[in-house]
């Protein structure tokens, strides 16, 4: 029996090592050059049905039956495929792949979804209205990808700001400088998906719905009309996949933080002619400024038909409910700026600010022949505001004598309601010919966009010091009248809204009777404008040399006294050019120069105030700038530099000492050199820094007091740094750990004062991990617990950031 048993078993240990020298497995990755994992990339041997495709992390494991020589096929859209012969010898071998993007395949317009993953971006629409490698483009593309803002727990654009060269916070509203020039959620500039819309301002939406931000530096009117010269920013929202991608993140943080995400994604049918994606997000946070908070709801639907290979259209929906107060700022005692603390904010515990806001959009592309493609976009925006604020009067209280109470901040009350609405239309052709030893990309095109503040804005005021009667107010003191105010038992006139006080702020921020102030009325007369624009661009290759050359001629029109019997047409007409130049050195190094003009008309529908003054000529902008793109690591890791000046005639500022009051300066400059670095170093080890240098001035001024001031808010030198590294063998495999730095130099606060805020350097960090579909994640920010402002007016209104904190994210991805 022994003998039986011992026979049996070595025929079953033979026969097992038998049967497992006949299995041989084949393994590895697919990626993309960049490094970017391709998730469900096909594997399979030429002329059979046998074959897998690649996971989550773009691996893949195939298993033969025997050993011999075999002709392996590897495809994934948008990429060209490839043959290769692999013989297989051993029981296990490992076989890594890369896949080069296909270059004719590009889309005209952005509606099938980005399958890159990382922080390095490859291409963008943004700078020449077709897909573009950026290394081609010749003007500098700053960017932040959806994979760096999940790895930084980023939830707002201003947020995002830190990673770019030349871009940095105005205040913390939707509020940016772009290398020494402001632009707003509130201006008419901002793009989405390449198209002109409009938000708030005062808050930041979330923006989980978003696949990137760019930011496009230096004039771009040739291609968007009217705009900042610094550059322009566009959010470019996630599109549906031709895969199943669906994930899940709950987050819960400092200051009461809680945020749900979610992201679903795929075709809707076998065929894969229709693809959807939805994004939802909720947000219910405080803030480290007192009475402050947040409640969000984003709803972000988008849908992708492919009708044939020749067409496809897309449609995109955002909406955004936002409930929240708005914040003016810290105040301080007078020139002290470390008198009060950060948290402190003079709001009272009646007041809120509700917004909401949509956008939705349509896109079509058709490709009329091999040569030529059509692509036209529609989009509208609408914003509606809901305010009651008590907010400073820009100014300390008053004694009987006129001097300011450095202790007391004077106070105004805003109730305020009206809606805004944008309407974007643009149309073109893309022609791609061959003349001799020419290539041509052309594009032809039609731009029409609108902007409407419709009747019925309005606001009430409450400000100044009640009249002597008690039945009024005055909205300024003069001691040389006090008989016609109301004194208290101290000869202090008696304001119309009680001051705040710094020295004992809880009375000052306890809920108000707001019927006992005095209400002045101001309405938010009708404003409309509209512009029609007609550009023709035309990139031309030749050998290692590519040019650039665009024209576009614009029409703006503005409705003067809109919907009064005056109303008059105003026209402005504006010729742009635009010229670059890029050499491609070798496969990995391109150097580039361009001159772009830009402009942007300066009327009562622009300033959205009819107080402001004028009529005002527009702002005339021009840019030249040399630099050079190049790839390294296989074209893991992307380098670019570039230096620039640009000057601008005829930008407003406020005259001192005066509420609503604007003024033409002369002339003003930026010239500097900027550095970014992004993507990864080794497979698993990624990283995105930038350094820029700034110099922002008033060179030409009627008030000899600005001239080469350094504009607000623009440091001279700013940097940052972020990494990540991965742990991809050995017992720490799944773990990561992330930090980053970041720091501005001294920037001053206005250009009538001489009050200024202190540089800063501030780390971060973090951690990771991944087991299975389930992501863990801490983010930890401000390590040293650095107090900093990242902008301001003066010290009355001082934008404090965010002192130490901590987010935990927990992601499910199936």
């Amino acid at each position: 029996m022994k003998v039986f048993f011992f026979l049996f078993t070595l025929y079953f240990v033979s026969l097992t090592c038998a049967y497992s020298q006949s299995n041989y497995e084949l393994k590895g990755s697919i990626k993309a050059i960049g490094g970017e994992p391709l998730i469900g990339a096909s594997i399979q041997v030429a002329g059979t049905s046998f074959g897998t495709v690649t996971d989550l992390e773009g691996n893949y494991s195939l298993v033969f039956d025997k050993a011999g020589e075999y002709q392996l096929k590897l495809s994934f859209i948008g990429y060209i495929s490839i043959n290769e012969k692999i013989t297989i010898s051993k029981s296990s071998f490992t076989r890594n792949f890369q896949l080069e993007e296909e270059t004719s395949s590009l889309q005209e317009v952005e509606i099938v979804g980005r399958k890159e993953e990382g922080y390095k971006n490859t291409a963008t629409f943004l700078g020449s209205k077709t897909q573009t490698t950026i290394k081609d483009l010749p003007q500098s593309v700053s960017y932040v990808t959806k994979e760096l803002i999940l790895d930084q727990g980023l939830m707002r654009v201003g947020e995002t700001v830190k990673n770019f060269s030349g871009v940095s916070q105005f205040t913390f509203y939707d509020d940016i400088t772009i290398r020494g020039f402001r632009i707003n959620g509130g201006s008419n500039t901002q793009l989405v998906n390449g198209m002109r819309s409009t938000s708030g301002f005062w808050k930041q939406p979330l923006i989980n719905y978003l696949e990137r931000v760019e930011v496009l530096k230096g004039p771009s009117s040739a291609l968007f009309g009217n705009a900042s010269p610094g550059g322009v920013v566009n959010r470019v929202t996630k599109k549906p996949l031709d895969i199943n991608r669906n994930s899940l993140s709950f987050s819960v943080g400092s200051f009461n933080n809680f945020r749900g995400l979610a992201d679903f994604t795929g075709p809707v049918n076998k065929s894969k002619t229709l693809l959807y994606r939805l994004n939802l997000g909720y947000e219910d946070s405080q803030n480290f400024r007192d009475l402050q908070f947040d409640k969000n709801i984003v709803v972000a639907p988008s849908f992708s038909f492919i009708a044939s290979e020749k067409t496809r259209v897309n449609l995109d929906l955002v909406f955004n409910n936002s409930n929240s107060r708005l914040d003016r700022g810290q105040s301080t005692f007078e020139d002290n700026l470390y008198s009060t603390p950060i948290s402190r904010s003079l709001n009272t515990a009646n007041d809120f600010l509700k917004e909401q806001t949509y956008t939705i959009t349509t896109s079509l592309n058709h490709q009329i022949s091999k040569d030529i493609s059509f692509n036209a976009s529609y989009m509208k925006t609408g914003y509606n505001e809901d305010l009651t604020e008590h907010r400073s009067s820009n100014s300390y209280a008053l004694d009987g004598d006129g001097n300011t109470i450095g202790t007391m901040v004077g106070r105004q009350v805003f109730i305020r309601k009206r809606n805004r609405f944008v309407d974007n239309l643009s149309a073109y052709f893309n022609i791609q010919k061959n003349t001799g030893k020419l290539s041509h990309k052309l594009v032809v095109g039609y731009d029409y966009a609108q902007e409407t503040l419709p009747p019925g804005g309005s606001q009430l005021t409450a400000n100044g010091y009640r009249n002597a009667a008690n039945t009024g107010f005055i909205s300024s003191y003069n001691p040389a009248n006090k008989d016609s105010y109301l004194l208290d038992s101290n000869g202090n006139p008696v304001p119309n809204v009680s001051h705040f006080d710094l020295e004992n702020p809880i009375a000052s921020q306890t809920m108000q009777d707001m019927s006992k102030y005095f209400y002045a009325q101001r309405s938010y007369d009708p404003t409309r404008y509209q512009l029609n624009g007609f550009y023709v661009q035309d990139q031309i290759s030749f050998g290692k040399l590519e040019a650039m050359i665009g024209l576009r001629y614009e029409v703006y029109t503005d409705f003067e006294n809109y919907k009064k019997v005056d109303e008059e047409k105003v026209n402005q007409n504006v010729l742009l050019p635009r010229f670059g130049l890029v050499f491609k050195a070798n496969e990995h190094m391109n150097f580039y120069g361009t001159y772009v003009e830009g402009y942007n008309p300066q009327t009562a529908s622009t300033i959205s105030n009819p107080n402001a003054g004028g009529p005002f000529d527009p702002l005339i902008s021009a840019m030249v700038e040399f630099g050079m793109k190049s790839d390294w690591f296989n074209k893991r890791l992307e380098l670019t530099t570039g230096v620039y000046q640009i000057d601008q005639r005829n930008t407003l500022y406020p005259v001192p000492g005066e509420i609503d009051l604007l003024q033409q300066i002369g002339k003003e400059s930026a010239k500097g050199v900027e550095l970014d670095v992004t993507g990864r170093i080794l497979m698993n080890w990624s990283v995105m820094a930038s350094y820029a240098y700034n110099v922002a001035e008033i060179t030409e001024s009627p008030n000899e007091q600005d001239l080469d001031r350094q504009k607000p808010n623009a440091p001279k030198h700013q940097g940052n740094l972020w990494t990540k590294y991965e742990f991809d063998q050995g017992s720490l495999t799944g773990l990561g750990v992330g930090f980053g730095a970041n720091f501005v130099t001294e920037r001053n606060l206005s250009l009538s004062a001489t009050q200024t805020i202190p540089g800063y350097s501030l780390l971060n960090a973090a951690l990771f991990y991944t087991t299975g579909n389930v992501r863990l994640q801490l983010n930890v920010n401000n390590l040293s617990d650095k107090t900093h402002w990242v902008g301001g007016y003066d010290y009355l209104r001082l934008f404090p950031g965010a002192p130490r904190n901590v987010l935990g994210t927990i992601t499910f991805s199936f």
